[in-house]
C-alpha cells in the first residue's frame, strides 16, 4: 500500500499539471486573426515558435469595421516579457497613423532588445495598442516562443 504523503503529493502534481495546462492553452492561442463587427485590432505572426535570431515578421491589421488611429508611427507596437517587462518598441516618430477597416502593415523585429542585446530564449507577448472614432482603446496581444 502507498503512504498517504504520496498519494497527497501524486494528486496535487496532477491538479497542478491540469491547471497549469489549461493556463498554457489560454497563453499560447493561435487564434491570431478574426474579423469582428466594430472596432478590433490584430496582432498576427506567421507562426508561434522562432528559433533564436531568426527575423520575426509581425502585421498589424484592423480587423474591424471602423478606422483606428495610432499615437506613432510604429502602430502602437511593444514587445514584452511575460512578466510585463518592456524588451522592445521600434524606433518611430510622432506621426499618427490609420489603418482603415481590412488594412494591415508589416513589421519585423530582428530578437535585438531596446537596449542592444540580443533576445533570450523565452515567452514574449507582442502588442499593439490604437483608438477608433469614439475614442476607445483597442488593444490586441499575441504570445511568441522564442527557442534556441
Amino acid at each position: 500500500m502507498l503512504a498517504k504523503s504520496l498519494v497527497i503529493f501524486i494528486g496535487i502534481g496532477v491538479i497542478v499539471g491540469l491547471v497549469f495546462g489549461i493556463y498554457l492553452i489560454d497563453v499560447k492561442n493561435t487564434s491570431q486573426l478574426v474579423f469582428v463587427e466594430g472596432s478590433s485590432v490584430s496582432v498576427v505572426t506567421e507562426k508561434s515558435d522562432f528559433k533564436k535570431g531568426e527575423e520575426i515578421k509581425i502585421r498589424i491589421v484592423n480587423s474591424g469595421t471602423v478606422p483606428l488611429t495610432f499615437s506613432d508611427s510604429s502602430y502602437g507596437l511593444k514587445i514584452t516579457g511575460l512578466s510585463g517587462i518592456l524588451m522592445y518598441t521600434p524606433v518611430s516618430t510622432q506621426v499618427i497613423s490609420h489603418l482603415d477597416p481590412g488594412d494591415e502593415i508589416e513589421l519585423s523585429w530582428n530578437q535585438i532588445k531596446n537596449d542592444d542585446n540580443a533576445a533570450l530564449e523565452g515567452l514574449y507577448k507582442i502588442s499593439t495598442k490604437g483608438v477608433d472614432e469614439q475614442e476607445n482603446n483597442v488593444e490586441k496581444s499575441t504570445t511568441i516562443t522564442i527557442w534556441k
